[in-house]
């Protein structure tokens, strides 16, 4: 059974390729973009209090990602829930972040940055990031 899910994994991470800048094209009238989605969790690691009030994180959107990203973002609340390193199951007040963007190392160094900044401002021991290659058009 496990080789069998690990198999399943293997194909399943083999689609994720740099589609569909890898090769194939997006259809008439849609540009290659990168969805990057950002997790960011608003408690404290240990104390599993709300330790970024929702002034400290306009604030942060304002003066970190904004500027990184002013072609536009998109903003979503929502309630997640992750093992933290000492193996407790912490469920949290989350903020995620939608960026679309076209692929560059330039928007790439952003977002580490947005990470990094958020971490260290915050005490957070994580921010979970997610990529996705899409086709959109505006």
């Amino acid at each position: 059974m496990r080789i069998l899910l690990i198999g399943a994994m293997l194909a399943v991470l083999a689609g994720c390729s740099a589609w569909p800048s890898g090769g194939r094209s997006c259809d008439a009238g849609f540009a290659a973009f990168e969805r990057d989605t950002l997790y960011f969790g608003r408690t404290g690691p240990l104390s599993g209090q709300i330790n970024v009030s929702e002034e400290q994180w306009i604030s942060f959107v304002d003066a970190t990602v904004t500027p990184a990203f002013p072609q536009g973002l998109t903003v979503l609340d929502a309630v997640g829930q992750w093992r933290n390193v000492l193996g407790f199951v912490v469920r949290e007040p989350s903020k995620l972040v939608v960026l679309l963007h076209p692929r560059s190392e330039k928007d790439d160094a952003a977002i580490a940055g947005i990470i990094d900044t958020y971490r260290k401002s915050f005490g957070q021991e994580a921010v979970l990031q997610e990529r996705q290659s899409v086709c959109v058009r505006f």
